[in-house]
């Protein structure tokens, strides 16, 4: 499998090679028209020049003679170019090649050469003239004008262009050259590059394989990047973190409802198997039975708060606080559940609750829960005989309901923990057999998810419990 960032030089590569083709394609093309335009009218130039000194020859009726080939030579030589002339039929009369040497006296043209002569009295083009030349040239022809204004003869003027293809293959090497070497050097760049922009990429995945096999502790270096894929090293690190969490989370709430649930099984079972076997007298029956009743309450009692506490973890706040109710009346109605309770611990309740309704956002029920399990608690830890207190207050667009009570302060190291799922002051997790810890973790859950908050308070004896509802506006 390629991996991502191969994939990503790859095509940064082939971006690049066609850019570099197309650069190269456009130099080569147009560089190799300049040169031989320029070539064509120097050599257009020559002709015209020369056009211009047959015509003196033709009214002397010399254009075949001696002198004139001399100077035409001369001419050829300075300008390095081959001239010739021919009549108007195309019959080479004379050329600036040495005359033993010169192959071209008498030779035929026609073609579009002389076609375009007898139409136009001009023709410039880069042709082999029908094979007049052995490989193309570059090629001007003039008409020589008589004195009487009509076409004598046609003059050709022809430059050599292997010097500026030579010229131009030197520098297309030299392209070529300085392209490649580019090439090499931005891939090479691009390919580190590219490596470590995606090594947060190839963390990740990594690191997920880790994921799918139970190992939360992977992280990604972020190493100070401010981009896109730094913000998202940074997201699955905090995803990471959350992973991490959520299964100590689970681990712990594995092992704590196992511990939850061996004492009053192994008490459930003892008793029973005992009645079984005749190990415990029949006249105790009664006394064991009622244990065993105890005991199962119990187990049911932390079953269904369980139950509760996963209907109340999936619904969102936003739903939460499209409902609304009378929180002065919902406290109230609830403090009066625990009057027997109170009466019996002889507490007396300092209740501070507004007469007028206080209409909150949020479930009732949900709600209803909070403040009894926060009343259950303060009774019960309540030292006999001390206050209850109780109020209700607005501040700005909130509601704010505090409970506390007097009795044993709890440790400033352990006011962090109180709201954990299981968590017991009594590390023994005996000293309160109707508890299970779930308490103030549910408290702590509903409030969450209606996005308020609570804070418990703890200093001479006293601790308070104090939470937030937002107003119905």
């Amino acid at each position: 499998m390629k991996s991502f960032y191969f994939k990503n030089f790859l095509s940064f590569a082939v971006l690049i090679a066609l850019a570099f083709l197309l650069l190269g394609l456009c130099f080569t093309g147009i560089g190799r028209y300049f040169m031989l335009q320029e070539r064509q009218e120097s050599i257009e130039g020559s002709a015209v020049a020369m056009s211009r000194l047959a015509s003196a020859y033709v009214r002397d009726g010399a254009l075949d003679s001696w002198d004139f080939r001399v100077t035409l030579s001369s001419i050829a030589e300075s300008t390095g170019n081959h001239c010739f002339v021919t009549d108007t039929a195309g019959t080479v009369l004379t050329c600036s090649d040495a005359a033993p040497a010169c192959a071209h006296l008498g030779a035929q043209l026609g073609g579009k050469a002389m076609a375009a002569l007898h139409a136009t009295g001009r023709y410039s083009a880069l042709t082999a003239l029908d094979g007049f030349y052995g490989e193309p040239r570059s090629v001007a022809a003039l008409a020589v004008v008589s004195p009487e204004g009509t076409a004598a003869a046609y003059i050709f003027a022809a430059s050599n262009i292997s010097d500026v293809m030579q010229l131009w293959r030197s520098l297309l090497m030299l392209f070529l050259i300085s392209a490649l070497t580019i090439l090499v050097v931005l891939l090479v760049f691009y390919f580190i590059s590219a490596r470590i922009r995606s090594r947060p990429i190839v963390e990740m995945a990594d690191a997920a394989v880790k994921f799918s096999h139970g190992d939360f502790s992977a992280r990604v270096s972020v190493q100070d990047r401010n981009d896109e894929l730094g913000a998202l090293a940074d997201s699955f690190n905090h995803m990471a973190e959350s992973l991490e969490q959520s299964e100590k989370r689970r681990s712990d709430f594995i092992a704590n409802v196992a511990h939850e649930l061996k004492t009053p099984m192994t008490t459930i079972s003892g008793f029973a198997d005992g009645l079984l076997d005749g190990t415990i007298p029949k006249e105790l029956s009664p006394r064991y039975l009622s244990i065993i009743s105890s005991e199962t309450k119990r187990l049911n009692r932390l079953v269904r708060s369980m139950l509760d506490l996963s209907k109340i973890e999936g619904v969102s706040a936003e739903v939460l606080r499209q409902k609304s109710f009378d929180a002065s009346e919902k406290l109230i109605r609830t403090l009066l559940l625990f009057e027997e309770k109170i009466n019996a611990r002889h507490l007396d309740v300092n209740a501070l609750i507004p007469e007028d309704p206080i209409l909150v956002c949020g479930d009732a029920d949900a709600i209803n829960q909070v403040i009894y399990n926060l009343l259950e608690n303060a009774i019960k830890f309540a030292s006999p005989g001390s206050e209850l207190g109780v109020s209700l207050f607005k501040q700005g667009e909130k509601a704010y309901i505090s409970i506390k009570n007097t009795g044993e302060t709890i440790p400033p190291e352990e006011l962090p923990l109180i709201f954990d799922r299981f968590h017991k002051t009594d590390r023994s997790r005996s000293s309160d057999r109707d508890g299970y810890g779930l308490g103030l973790y549910i408290v702590k859950t509903i409030l969450n998810n209606h996005g308020e908050d609570i804070a418990v308070t703890s200093r001479g004896g006293v601790t308070e419990f104090v939470f937030s509802l937002t107003l119905k506006t």
